[in-house]
């Protein structure tokens, strides 16, 4: 099996270096090994999806400062 690099996959993927670094290290990237200090990353390896929320629904986004933001935006247009 042929491997890349972190610099590698980082210029495939248009991510930064520290950015695939993340990946490998959090177990994102299928088929990574770690050889000593070297992460191993497959050549056929995908980029991995992002993960972050697009909902716009906020995980611990408070009930008490979404109802203020309510308030504030229904005040702003009745002015």
């Amino acid at each position: 099996m042929e491997y890349i690099s972190i610099a590698q996959a980082a210029e495939k993927w248009g991510l930064s270096r520290r950015r695939v670094l993340a990946l490998c290290s959090q177990g994102r990237i299928p088929g990574v090994s770690r050889l000593g200090t070297i992460w191993m990353i497959p050549n056929d390896a995908e980029k991995p999806a992002d993960a972050r929320i697009k909902s716009g629904k906020y995980i611990g986004y408070s009930a008490k400062y979404r109802n203020h933001d309510l308030e504030q935006s229904r005040k702003a247009k009745e002015s």
